[in-house]
C-alpha cells in the first residue's frame, strides 16, 4: 500500500485531510516580508490574512526547492513505502521542475521504491475535489495505477469558476494587463475566470458584482452539474456575497450537498480578498 500525498494548493480543509489520512505538502507564501507555509486552515487565520491584504500588505508566493521535496518524500521511501501524489496543475507553477529533479535523486537512492505523480490539472478546491475522491479510491484499496486512471478520467469532469473583488490582484499576478485592469475597474467589469487545459483564463465578463455572482451559478446548468458530488463555494472573506451565491446555487440545485470554505493564503495571494469561487463535478457523458 502506498502513501497518498497532495499539496496545500488543493485547499482541501485540514479536517478532511486528516480523516482520509492524506499526507500533504505545504506550499509557501510571504506577506509583510515574512514567509509561511499553508497548513490547510488548521492553525492559519485566513480571514486575518485577507485583512492584512486589505490594509495594503503585499502577499507573494514562491516555489519549493529540491531539498523540500526530498524532505517530504525520503522518510516514506526509507520506511519501505511507495508514494502516490495527486498534484495541483503543473502548468500553473515552476515548482514541479524541482519536484522532478528530487524524484530522480530519490529513484536512484531507493530503486526498489516507486513514486507515482498524477496531475489534477486544477487549483484550489477543484484540485481538492479530485484529491478527495481519488483518496477515497486509494483508501478502498485501489492500486496506484487505478488511482491514476481515476484521476485522468475524473479531472475532466471537475469545473472551476471564480470572480474577484478587485482587479488589482490579477494585475499584480500578471493575469491581467494594467490597461484592462483600469478599464475593468472604471466600468465595473468583473471577469469570470475558469480553468482551461490546466491554465486559468477569462471566460466571461460580467457587469457588476451581483451579476457576476449570478453568472457563476449559471454554469451549474450550462455544464450539467452532477449532484451526486458536492458543490463547493469558496470565498476570500466575503460572507455577504457567499449568502448571495448560496441562494443562487440552492435555487438551481435545492437538494445538492454544498461545501463552503475559505480561500487560503497561497491562492489568495493571486486572487485577493472578496473572491468567490464555484466548483463542482459535471455529469459524465
Amino acid at each position: 500500500m502506498s502513501r497518498f500525498f497532495c499539496d496545500s494548493n488543493c485547499e482541501l480543509w485540514y479536517d478532511k485531510i486528516e480523516k482520509l489520512g492524506i499526507d500533504y505538502i505545504s506550499m509557501p507564501y510571504t506577506i509583510g516580508g515574512e514567509e509561511y507555509y499553508y497548513d490547510l486552515g488548521k492553525n492559519t487565520d485566513n480571514r486575518a490574512f485577507f485583512g492584512r491584504m486589505r490594509g495594503g500588505a503585499v502577499a507573494k508566493t514562491s516555489a519549493l526547492n529540491e531539498a523540500d521535496y526530498i524532505g517530504y518524500f525520503e522518510p516514506v521511501l526509507k520506511g519501505g513505502e511507495d508514494i502516490i501524489y495527486v498534484t495541483f496543475s503543473h502548468k500553473m507553477s515552476g515548482t514541479f521542475d524541482s519536484m522532478n529533479k528530487a524524484i530522480e535523486q530519490l529513484k536512484a537512492a531507493y530503486p526498489d521504491r516507486k513514486i507515482t505523480v498524477v496531475d489534477s490539472t486544477h487549483i484550489s478546491m477543484a484540485a481538492g475535489l479530485v484529491v478527495y475522491f481519488a483518496a477515497l479510491k486509494h483508501n478502498e484499496g485501489a492500486s496506484d495505477e487505478e488511482v491514476v486512471k481515476f484521476v485522468e478520467e475524473f479531472r475532466d469532469r471537475v469545473k472551476c469558476y471564480f470572480t474577484v473583488g478587485d482587479l488589482i490582484y490579477l494585475k499584480r499576478g500578471g493575469r491581467l494587463s494594467s490597461f484592462k485592469a483600469m478599464v475593468g475597474t472604471l466600468f465595473n467589469i468583473k471577469p469570470i475566470i475558469s480553468n482551461v487545459d490546466g491554465k486559468l483564463v477569462n471566460v466571461e465578463k460580467s457587469k457588476g458584482r451581483k451579476r457576476s455572482l449570478k453568472d457563476l451559478a449559471a454554469y451549474l446548468e450550462r455544464d450539467e452539474v452532477d449532484e451526486n458530488y458536492p458543490i463547493v463555494i469558496m470565498n476570500a472573506d466575503c460572507d455577504d456575497d457567499v449568502e448571495i451565491e448560496l441562494s443562487h446555487v440552492k435555487d438551481k440545485c435545492p437538494n445538492a450537498e454544498i461545501w463552503q470554505q475559505l480561500v487560503g493564503p497561497v491562492i489568495g495571494s493571486h486572487c485577493g480578498p472578496d473572491t468567490v469561487g464555484l466548483l463542482f463535478v459535471k455529469k459524465a457523458k
